[in-house]
């Protein structure tokens, strides 16, 4: 009898084993795919940015080469 109650016990134990050990694998492929996810976020985060800086290059040339917005009319100005 004692030989059996052993026996279950080690079966629970390696039931919970496997259960831990499947918890942490599922776990460990989380963080994979989240950490995978913030570096495709960050990649896509500095191509916009680098598109911004374009696009605010792009505006700044259109705004000095037109002549709206090279007054030095300070009357202008006021609000």
């Amino acid at each position: 009898l004692n030989c059996i109650l052993r026996d279950m016990e080690n079966q629970a134990e390696l039931e919970e084993k496997t259960r831990l050990i499947n918890q942490v694998l599922e776990l460990q492929h989380t963080l994979e795919d989240l950490s995978a996810r913030v570096d495709a976020v960050k990649e896509e985060n500095l191509k916009l940015k680098s598109e911004n800086q374009v696009l605010g290059q792009y505006i700044e040339n259109l705004m000095s080469a037109s002549s709206v917005f090279q007054t030095t009319d300070t009357k202008g100005k006021r609000k």
